[in-house]
């Protein structure tokens, strides 16, 4: 298993052009949906909602807000990363509802929780830079959806060259309380994508790891 995931991180590349006809298996994007779902967030709280477009026409007026960038239209599927403005007291009750009905106890017992997260994102200091936090929470799904697709050998790329605010007007999110971050499109590679050959640039490990004993 090891061997078979740095294969994987190892293949996988920031893929530029993707092939159109090639379309990801229902079954492999249930598995992607769930690599989503299922990613960590702070608290758990979870401040995002992923928008997947497949109408053509829609995608057509995003690429031309996103440098167009032939990702946008020709990746098997498109991933549009949303994030709350703000979290509210509402937005963490539902939370706490959430737990309480799946993990079978009672609400009050929660009470603690909760009254740490209203302290922290609802009325606290970090309230102030709110979209920021919801914002980094967004890329540890992000690198989840990547490293899925690399172990399904699904191809991604990460875009942030993007117009947000156009975004937001085409996927009428203004006014909802979520704002568009980045994308990742998924698919399969094309064979005229020359940086699929590419070697991996990374630098050595005793550059980025730093061990304290």
């Amino acid at each position: 298993m090891e061997k078979e995931i740095i294969e994987a991180l190892s293949w996988r590349y920031a893929t530029k052009l993707f092939d159109a006809s090639k379309k990801i298996s229902e079954k492999n994007w249930k598995t992607l949906e769930e690599a989503l779902r299922l990613a960590p967030s702070s608290y758990g709280l979870q401040p995002w909602r992923f928008i997947v477009v497949q109408n053509a026409d829609i995608r057509k007026k995003l690429r031309e807000v996103a440098w167009n960038q032939p990702q946008i239209t020709d990746a098997s599927h498109l991933v549009v990363f949303t994030t709350r403005d703000k979290i509210d007291e509402s937005f963490v009750q539902s939370y706490i509802d959430k737990i309480a009905a799946v993990r079978g106890v009672p609400k009050p017992s929660l009470d603690g929780f909760k009254n740490a997260m209203v302290g922290d994102v609802v009325k606290g200091p970090r309230a102030s830079q709110i979209k920021t936090w919801t914002q980094r929470q967004a890329y540890i799904a992000i690198g989840f959806l990547l490293e899925t697709a690399a172990l399904l050998h699904i191809d991604a790329c990460p875009m942030e060259g993007l117009d947000t605010a156009a975004f937001d007007k085409i996927l009428k999110l203004d006014g909802t309380g979520w704002g568009s971050v980045a994308v990742v499109t998924l698919g399969y590679r094309s064979d005229k994508d020359q940086l699929a050959t590419a070697k991996k640039v990374r630098f050595d490990k005793s550059q980025v790891i730093q061990v304290i004993d």
